[in-house]
């Protein structure tokens, strides 16, 4: 979908997100070593690692299991913090704020995508996409909500459950349950993960028009070359290390 066949609202988000944010980092990763502790042992997970994603682009992050690329994602979303170094999403430091600044932060500024779905069973489409605008206070939840499912194309499953719905369309809704808020910031992790090829092609087409319709920068986690073809840049991590961008 582009703008100008955008609904109203959805609309007006894009444009000023576009003539507020376009060409300045959305997410700033300096330094960043990571060092937990495996038996009393240190571990490094990352080292030394930097990369910079800005408004309307899609950052790639490829390697073997093991390299970084999940610790990575969890630091830049403000679920963990690194040992060393920044992380700054719309030049705010993550490290810098309260706990309750950084649930707000999580709930405004960053969406999240994971391989398996998270969504709530309980839940309709509707309803889970509604939940995180509920938490947020937002004015007209469900208005809201309505316009990202349809934006997915899953106009006609507002009122399914997500046993009720495929893999890629559970998939689909929880894009769009990461994308209800508008975020400056989507993390993707595996999203294309559990899905057969059409589906995944589907959704790898829906987060590169979060980048280009939100104004969003989109980290996204892959072992897939196929799925980092969407991607604006690439980052190979190896052994905690970015070996090639």
């Amino acid at each position: 979908m582009d703008v100008d066949s955008m609904p109203y609202t959805m609309k007006s988000d894009a444009n000023r997100i576009c003539h507020t944010y376009c060409n300045l980092p959305r997410l700033e990763i300096r330094n960043v070593t990571k060092v937990y502790e495996s038996g009393g042992e240190p571990l490094t997970a990352l080292s030394n690692v930097s990369l910079t994603a800005e408004a309307g682009t899609v950052t790639a992050l490829l390697g073997r299991s093991g390299c970084g690329k999940s610790t990575l994602l969890k630091i830049a979303g403000a679920m963990d913090f690194a040992s060393s170094g920044q992380v700054l999403i719309d030049g705010a430091s993550t490290a810098a704020l309260s706990d309750a600044a950084l649930t707000a932060l999580r709930r405004t500024k960053i969406g999240f995508v994971f391989q398996f779905f998270e969504l709530l069973p309980t839940l309709t489409s509707l309803e889970n996409v509604e939940l995180p605008l509920l938490l947020a206070g937002t004015a007209n939840p469900r208005a809201l909500a309505r316009e990202r499912l349809e934006w997915v194309g899953l106009e006609d499953k507002l009122g399914s459950f997500p046993h009720q719905l495929s893999g890629g369309q559970i998939q689909r809704v929880a894009v769009a349950r990461a994308l209800v808020h508008s975020p400056h910031l989507l993390i993707a992790d595996e999203p294309t993960g559990n899905l057969d090829t059409a589906s995944g092609a589907q959704v790898l087409a829906l987060i590169q028009a979060a980048a280009r319709d939100f104004g969003a920068a989109v980290l996204m986690a892959t072992h897939s070359e196929e799925a980092a073809e969407i991607a604006t840049h690439r980052v190979y991590l190896s052994d905690g290390h970015i070996v090639h961008s």
